[in-house]
């Protein structure tokens, strides 16, 4: 179901027109209201005016974490408090969290985005959304809630844990759509089968899952797991929370709800804008939000976009999942890893399942690097040929995937926590080593 076919399947000209009568208001709006973000702009020589085509938005500065933090709590607010009717917030790397106002049309804007990423998983009016995000300051929640409402929906706000009485819920509200973080929808999946519960004992059809990268391989388990279909949702606090891009039921990449974010792929290092199908670090701009409006934000995401149109009838540019962050980038013994990429080879193979954990540290000056990954059930891990086989097969498959070595520890299954929210893959000890 397509829920706004007029601007999800505008054509390209139509889009590209109001796309740069937006940024010209958004542009002309921020400049008149921010005071830091008029001073960024004059430092750079450019004026709101300067702006007269799309390719314009090159001249603009952009705007970065650091500039969010410098600005802390409320700097960057174009609007006053009393037009402020909600707050949210996501953690900072300063220590403190990244405050996002939102206006009452901002809510409405959120709302409209969610709704058509609902209607893409098959929501309608008679759908029981959900909803396993968490609520409270982090926005991962309230997208889908709001979404779900404004299709007419009926939505349960679940929020995370107590995955004993999540399952109970899916069950007697017969909810056929699940709204969560896919770690934790691998948790459910698990859960299920230990209680012997199948997926046609589940009422679900689809799952919009976000808020942490993750790979085909677990999307595939997951969906076998919950026996529904598996959309991806983006988004990110700053912007305005999940709901920034979802994916259809082709799986061809996430459509960007492009009359309200214009995005653009840079170069990492050069900061040069790339063609469609390049990997590197997606950059948005807020296209009309009123409360805490950003032009040219740095994500940190690494993605690529395109704009063909999509087999599902959208003309809406697509990105693709997200591969990593640069952020969460890491780098050892000078090489580039990002854990998606060890997720992609334990999902090679049948002995694993995706419960994994990376472990960094230093010792005598050299990185250490290891990997903990449990087994699948019923395996004969008490026979010492079958153990150092595997080992050996995992190791010469992560060195051709990562150009170097992991210690792997295999671990018994249950042995790592399950996540009710983001994953934590990676424990790096080496800012804390002198």
């Amino acid at each position: 179901m397509i829920w706004n076919e007029a601007m999800e399947c505008a054509d390209r000209e139509t889009m590209r027109t109001l796309q740069l009568e937006k940024l010209k208001k958004t542009v002309k709006y921020e400049y008149d209201h921010v005071p830091y973000y008029k001073k960024k702009l004059d430092d750079a020589g450019v004026a709101p005016e300067d702006i007269q085509s799309l390719e314009d938005i090159g001249k603009l500065p952009f705007m970065e974490k650091e500039d969010l933090a410098i600005n802390y709590p409320t700097g960057l607010f174009a609007r006053p408090k009393k037009d402020i009717i909600e707050i949210h917030a996501s953690s900072g790397t300063t220590g403190k969290p990244k405050i996002v106002g939102y206006t009452r049309e901002d809510i409405d804007i959120w709302s409209e985005i969610l709704a058509r990423g609902l209607a893409m998983a098959g929501c309608t009016d008679e759908s029981v959304v959900h909803v396993s995000y968490g609520y409270g300051l982090f926005t991962g929640g309230f997208g889908p809630h709001y979404g779900g409402q404004k299709i007419g929906a009926t939505v349960i706000p679940m929020s995370s844990g107590n995955t004993e009485k999540q399952i109970t819920f899916l069950q007697d509200m017969k909810s056929d759509i699940l709204c969560c973080t896919p770690s934790y929808a691998a948790a459910i999946a698990e859960r299920c089968a230990q209680k012997g519960i199948k997926p046609d004992d589940l009422h679900l059809s689809a799952g919009i899952f976000g808020a942490e990268p993750w790979t085909q391989a677990m999307r595939d388990n997951i969906e076998k797991g919950l026996g529904i279909k598996a959309h991806d949702i983006y988004g990110l606090s700053e912007i305005m929370g999940p709901g920034v891009a979802v994916s259809c039921d082709e799986n061809a990449g996430m459509h960007i709800a492009e009359d309200y974010f214009y995005p653009e792929i840079i170069d990492v290092d050069t900061h040069q804008v790339l063609p469609d199908g390049e990997k590197g670090e997606l950059v948005l701009t807020t296209l009309g939000k009123q409360g805490f409006p950003l032009i040219r934000y740095r994500t940190r995401d690494i993605c690529s976009i395109t704009h063909e149109p999509c087999a599902c009838g959208r003309t809406s540019v697509r990105m693709s999942r997200v591969y990593g962050r640069t952020d969460d980038m890491l780098i050892i013994r000078g090489v580039n890893v990002f854990p998606s990429q060890v997720e992609t080879v334990i999902a090679r193979f049948s002995e694993l399942t995706m419960n994994y954990k990376l472990y960094v540290g230093r010792k005598n000056n050299n990185d250490t690097f290891e990997l903990g990954v449990e087994l699948a059930e019923g395996l004969p891990i008490d026979e010492m040929s079958f153990i150092e086989d595997l080992r050996r097969r995992l190791d010469h498959a992560l060195r051709e995937m990562l150009g170097i070595g992991c210690k792997v520890r295999f671990l018994s299954p249950g042995t790592l926590p399950r996540s009710e929210g983001k994953a934590v893959r990676v424990e790096d000890t080496r800012s804390y080593i002198e």
